[in-house]
């Protein structure tokens, strides 16, 4: 497939004078229009003039393409692509070629993943484009449109062996930045919202396995709240109460409780803050403050002591929150 690089309008092509451009109509008196360049609405206007024919040709593939590479998220023009391409018997491994380069440019847009998505479930080289995507979240690992791709890849195909390996990958991925949190999401997504795939795992062993990895991981930034998230996460999808974890929180949350000076207390399934951590944890005080106030009670009191706490001293910026959580507290 030839690539378009010319910027030559297509008003001035005789290969384009069989074709009647369609100017964009805005209204008898816009109140804003757009200023196009040139070159963008010269291209759209022959783009609406094949539309309204129907033509499905080589031309229209090169149109489209500088339609795109002007504006990728022109979602009428990528359709039509993807109805040519089909029409024509084009191959689709060039196809892919061409969008690598395209979405390494556009990475934020949700259009070309979609045309990424029709133009696999007809190749269905899902093992190839996985690889492709570690390129890509080299580049932005919180990018939420290729994470997004990559779990549709994972479901829809559901092959045991796209799942081999996903949760070495995220893995990886969160030694890289602990604090990323779609690769959370998405370990969260591998381990319990599409099930586990290389057998029948103990769900209950699966549950302390990551309740254990959570913590390992607040030790290292007790601060981040995506590993917080992920521990809440899974206790709600394992129904283990948050209780259960007071004696690790309290630490982080500056409660009385084992810190790392403890040498013959410390427990290695509840690994202290490090030295030099900032304490307390935002998340901490609230996971206590949860904890108190499920107790209900004389331990209202103490959830409504750290909510204070939140609102006036570790979390201001969500003062006016706080103080409805201590107002509403014992009343619902």
């Amino acid at each position: 497939m030839t690539t378009t690089t010319t910027t030559d309008l297509y008003s001035d092509d005789p290969q384009w004078v069989d074709v009647t451009p369609i100017p964009q109509y805005d209204g008898i008196n816009p109140v804003a229009p757009i200023l196009y360049t040139d070159e963008y609405k010269d291209a759209t206007d022959y783009f609406r003039g094949v539309l309204k024919s129907g033509e499905k040709s080589e031309r229209v593939l090169e149109l489209t393409e500088r339609v795109i590479r002007m504006n990728p998220a022109h979602y009428t023009a990528w359709q039509y692509r993807y109805q040519t391409i089909l029409a024509l018997g084009t191959p689709l491994d060039e196809e892919i070629t061409l969008m690598n380069d395209i979405a390494m440019d556009h990475l934020k847009t949700y259009q070309v993943w979609h045309h990424r998505r029709l133009i696999l479930t007809q190749t269905k080289q899902a093992a190839q484009e996985l690889a492709f995507l570690v390129k890509v979240l080299g580049l932005d690992n919180k990018n939420y449109h290729t994470w997004a791709y990559r779990q549709w890849i994972l479901s829809h195909f559901s092959d045991d062996d796209l799942w081999r390996h996903e949760l070495e990958f995220v893995d990886s991925m969160l030694r890289d930045d602990i604090r990323n949190n779609s690769a959370w999401h998405h370990r969260f997504f591998v381990l319990f919202e599409a099930g586990v795939r290389a057998g029948d795992e103990d769900r209950e062993a699966l549950a302390r396995q990551e309740i254990l990895y959570s913590k390992e991981r607040i030790s290292l930034a007790p601060n981040n709240a995506s590993a917080w998230n992920y521990l809440r996460g899974v206790l709600d999808r394992s129904g283990t109460e948050y209780s259960s974890l007071a004696g690790f929180v309290e630490p982080y949350a500056g409660l009385p409780g084992p810190t790392a000076s403890d040498a013959d207390t410390i427990d290695t399934e509840n690994p202290a803050p490090q030295p030099g951590a900032r304490l307390p944890s935002v998340a901490a005080l609230e996971f206590m403050a949860d904890v108190y106030e499920k107790q209900g009670g004389e331990r209202l009191a103490d959830a409504r002591k750290l909510w204070t706490s939140l609102a006036r001293e570790h979390d201001t910026i969500r003062q006016k929150y706080w103080e409805y959580r201590s107002t509403a507290a014992g009343k619902l």
